[in-house]
């Protein structure tokens, strides 16, 4: 039985994107100077990763092998396109404040990378689970660098002042400020894992047998 819901996990935690796969990095610090732009690049690359995963997947075995990358290519460029044109009509601020990096989603390394060595792969129902998760997931982590750029580096939350200008930091403003709060996140991310994994471990001693034990039950 397929196990949608370890799919699902495995972008949000376990492989996400940017915190343990480190790809897509560039846009990524880019554009998180303010949690709009992070939420809308969030769904923009989420929308884009889900469609082209579904296509390809549903196409994967009438696609051939010598042209498959170029295909994909095509594939990711027409739902980008779509993107794009959708947030200029709908959202235009949004759409400049972001400016190329909306077009730049067509070379993401997520969407290449998840289309070539999971959807050309699997079936439709199980690509779509693992774009969600690494949707959702490239999302939160963008949406929470965001925040916190965007609180200490303007004082505020989507447009809402929230600290006194005089308070705020230009340093976080700043792309130095971008790679030191995702630092931040890795580091936090790494600590929260190794903390796990200690208490798994005396979960995992205490449930086994003590040697003496053993012996005393062979005789």
């Amino acid at each position: 039985m397929k196990n949608y819901g370890a799919l699902f996990k495995n972008g949000l935690v376990k492989e996400n994107p940017l915190l343990v796969l480190m790809i897509g990095l560039c846009s990524s610090l880019a554009v998180t100077t303010s949690v709009a732009n992070g939420i809308g690049m969030g769904i923009a690359m989420t929308f884009v990763l889900l469609m082209s995963e579904v296509i390809i997947s549903l196409f994967r075995k009438l696609i051939p092998d010598s042209i498959r990358i170029p295909v994909f290519i095509i594939v990711i460029a027409s739902f980008t396109t779509i993107a794009d044109l959708c947030m200029k009509a709908y959202t235009p601020a949004l759409s400049k404040s972001m400016g190329v990096f909306i077009p730049l989603i067509v070379v993401n390394c997520i969407i290449m990378g998840r289309v070539e060595a999971f959807a050309s792969k699997r079936s439709v129902d199980e690509a779509v689970f693992d774009a969600l998760g690494m949707g959702l997931g490239y999302t939160w982590v963008l949406t929470g660098i965001s925040a916190v750029r965007e609180l200490l580096g303007a004082g505020s939350l989507l447009g809402f002042r929230i600290l006194p200008e005089d308070l705020s930091i230009g340093f976080f403003a700043q792309s130095p400020g971008g790679f030191f709060v995702f630092g931040l996140f890795i580091a936090l991310n790494f600590t929260i894992k190794k903390l796990g994994e200690k208490k798994k471990k005396p979960a995992i001693e205490n449930t086994s047998v003590p040697a003496t034990e053993k012996e005393e039950g062979a005789e």
